[in-house]
């Protein structure tokens, strides 16, 4: 940084003396690299970017962005970049890289750098897992703050309830650490909340005494929308009557006859049902029968190491550039079927061909869990979701699809969302409340008010202030 810069800019030396990891400007080395995230199509140009080297750079970031009147903005990995960071003080949590298990009490303190495979790969040698989702390339914190839905949720619901104590950067700078017995409220309300409450740094949370799972996928070829109709009309007819120890989805896809699509796959309609389930093997594979007699060409499922189950869904491991949408919906009947399945009817006109995603909801999900928090189902019975590539010269095309795809399924769509799914599609603050119940939102909001009331989180899916009587 030159004298040149810190004469146009005096709160550049300001904030460099404040905090010990790295502060980067526009133009500085660096700078456009830290901002970027997993989901590309979210550009930042925040004013500044803070790469905390510790919780006491984080409070200090938050503090010169109050002083300075700007917004943070906080991200580990970006895979749930949503509203970019215009002049926003910045902090990439990267380097915040804790992590430390406790065999005997059956739990890990991980710090918010960190990625769910490297906590994976230190838990598993004690015969320990964490509550994880379908890529190990996820951060952490954004998971949990988002709620978490695990692979294996229908057995032990979100991720959120198995979070023991969170330290939070709050509005006004200080580091909390709060947990059911300390600051209770805002324990309950960062767990589902996501950003809008402070900068998470580190999080204890339960372990599971889960050595292997039986899991894996069964991939169906679809010839006709007959074929489609049936595998999709036999899977749901099989989850409706799985016990809690098997979780699953189902995802319908369609490829373009397009020379970057794999031969394999090109021009090919395909129904990919995927399994989770922690009972022991033999009632697994007793429990899977009935999706093996409907004919897949490909069948990976077997008892694994828990680690493995992030292998599952093959989750891209690189940054994207993808339409992300969801919506929770009712049980699908016969209609929603035939709907479903006429997206990826090979005889239909082609492209952009979505990815959609049906997630079983239901058993732990539903129950209250030990640890309250902010996430709920809202007595959903499956979570969909769309992943469409969206290279720039095709992006309007791709949300055209996807406002299509949405709109014929709505007779079925609930109306709310989980947390964790929201896009950048639903940043308006109306779509947001989607997210929560309206007694859950209205709590969100009086403690938004308590502990954010100048509105310094906003660049997330925001939950603006207000208190019992208005706005604060």
């Amino acid at each position: 940084m030159t004298d040149t810069a810190e004469r146009r800019d005096p709160g550049r030396a300001s904030l460099s003396a404040r905090v010990r990891g790295r502060t980067l400007y526009p133009g500085d080395e660096g700078f456009e690299e830290t901002c970027s995230g997993w989901l590309l199509t979210v550009e930042h140009r925040p004013a500044v970017v803070v790469e905390a080297a510790d919780a006491l750079d984080v409070a200090a970031a938050v503090r010169f962005a109050a002083d300075t009147g700007r917004p943070v903005a906080v991200q580990s990995t970006g895979h749930g970049a949503s509203v970019p960071a215009d002049d926003a003080v910045f902090i990439a949590t990267g380097r915040l890289r804790e992590l430390s298990v406790d065999p005997d009490a059956g739990t890990a303190r991980i710090g918010a750098g960190l990625r769910w495979g490297e906590v994976l790969a230190a838990t598993a040698e004690h015969g320990l897992v964490p509550l994880c989702g379908s890529s190990e390339q996820v951060g952490v914190m954004g998971y949990l703050t988002g709620g978490g839905l695990p692979l294996a949720c229908r057995t032990y619901g979100f991720a959120a309830g198995h979070v023991r104590s969170l330290d939070v950067v709050t509005a006004d700078g200080r580091l909390r650490t709060v947990s059911p017995a300390r600051e209770p409220d805002l324990f309950w309300a960062v767990r589902g909340g996501k950003s809008n409450f402070g900068v998470v740094v580190a999080a204890e949370i339960e372990l599971l005494p889960l050595r292997t799972v039986y899991g894996g996928g069964l991939r169906y070829p679809v010839e006709d929308a007959g074929r489609a109709a049936h595998v999709l009309r036999s899977y749901l007819a099989w989850a409706k009557e799985q016990p809690e120890e098997m979780s699953s989805s189902v995802t319908l896809m369609r490829f373009p006859d397009a020379p970057q699509v794999p031969a394999e796959f090109r021009g090919r309609s395909l129904v990919l049902v995927r399994v989770v389930c922690t009972g022991d093997e033999e009632r697994a594979e007793r429990l899977v029968e009935p999706l093996r007699a409907l004919g897949p060409d490909e069948d990976t499922c077997r008892a694994m190491p828990y680690p493995e189950i992030t292998g599952i869904y093959q989750d891209p491991r690189n940054p994207v550039m993808a339409h992300l949408r969801s919506a929770l919906t009712y049980e699908l009947d016969e209609e929603a079927v035939a709907e479903l399945v006429s997206f990826i009817d090979p005889a239909a006109p082609g492209g952009p061909f979505p990815g959609i995603e049906l997630r079983h909801l239901g058993g732990a999900l539903d129950r209250p869990p030990a640890r309250p928090h902010a996430v709920s189902t809202q007595g959903a019975a499956f979570h969909l979701w769309l992943r469409m590539p969206a290279p720039p010269e095709r992006a309007d095309e791709v949300r055209r699809t996807a406002d299509e795809v949405l709109r014929r399924l709505r007779r079925w769509d609930t109306g709310a969302q989980l947390p964790g799914f929201q896009f950048d599609h639903d940043a308006d603050p109306a779509r947001v409340g989607r997210a929560y119940t309206e007694e859950t939102y209205r709590r969100l909001a009086a403690l938004k008010a308590a502990y954010d009331p100048d509105h310094l989180f906003r660049i997330n899916h925001t939950i603006a202030p207000r208190t019992a009587e208005g706005i604060a």
